[in-house]
């Protein structure tokens, strides 16, 4: 569905992506890993062409066949991708109504906006209960739920969400992931950002782990799990490497 080959992308003086590729197949919940400053956000952004015009500097993004990476946003928004980004970004002045149909703003069908509008409160009941209230009143949750609703209005193929559980609280988190897997059961493709690591790679089916804008490892959630160095640096598991390590420190520590 979705193929990025070596893009190069750059802030200024300052290259964020170094050649990155990796390629996403229709169906899949992918989750791009790393920990803050790896480059994640600033891919999503270059795939939807919120950047300058003239990035990605350098290679190809194709979406579903097509090359994409010199088209506005809201052609690829038409062809199929929405987006997400981080810190939801509701318009916090206008309803809940209000902001869910500014997702649909590329649309004509009145029927299928209408049809559309009831999934949305299917997958987020409190949204329904809200529709009259300024979204600048919701919790951080609700306008999580929101952003997300506001992106299923274009009718998306590929759904690409930027760090979802961000500020939330675990129980949010897991109803939040839940709603993901069940957006990605009625048809749509996820590429996932997010820092919780353990649970993008619980709902996930295959991952890219991403270091100084580089991908540097890509596997299927399950061997991540297992990996060492993922254990200890991404899950935050005390290995039996790197408690050994730990031991040999504190007994330099304690002669000195």
């Amino acid at each position: 569905m979705l193929s990025v080959k070596n893009i190069e992308t750059w802030y200024d003086l300052i290259r964020a992506l170094h050649g990155i590729s990796f390629e996403i197949k229709e169906g899949a919940i992918v989750a791009l890993l790393g920990s803050n400053g790896a480059g994640k956000s600033t891919t999503l952004k270059t795939i939807m062409r919120l950047l300058d015009d003239d990035q990605p500097e350098k290679g190809t993004i194709e979406f579903m066949g097509r090359r994409i990476d010199r088209l506005d946003t809201e052609e690829i928004v038409r062809m199929g991708i929405s987006y997400v980004p981080e810190g939801r970004e509701v318009f916090p002045e206008l309803t809940v109504m209000e902001n869910i149909l500014m997702g649909a703003y590329t649309r004509r069908d009145r029927k299928g906006v209408q049809e559309d509008i009831e999934t949305v409160f299917g997958h987020f009941p409190i949204l329904k209960q809200r529709a009259g209230q300024q979204a600048g009143h919701l919790s951080g949750g609700e306008q999580q739920m929101l952003a997300i609703g506001r992106a299923l209005m274009s009718r998306p193929k590929l759904l690409m969400l930027d760090e979802p559980s961000l500020g939330l609280s675990p129980l949010l988190t897991r109803e939040i992931f839940s709603i993901i897997r069940d957006i990605n059961e009625r048809g749509v493709t996820i590429l996932l950002v997010e820092q919780n690591v353990n649970m993008a790679l619980k709902y996930s089916t295959f991952a890219y782990l991403m270091e100084n804008g580089r991908i540097v490892r890509a596997d299927k959630p399950e061997v991540l799990r297992e990996d060492e160095d993922v254990k200890e640096f991404y899950l935050g598991v005390a290995t039996e490497q790197s408690v050994k390590g730990y031991k040999r420190y504190r007994r330099k520590v304690r002669f000195r």
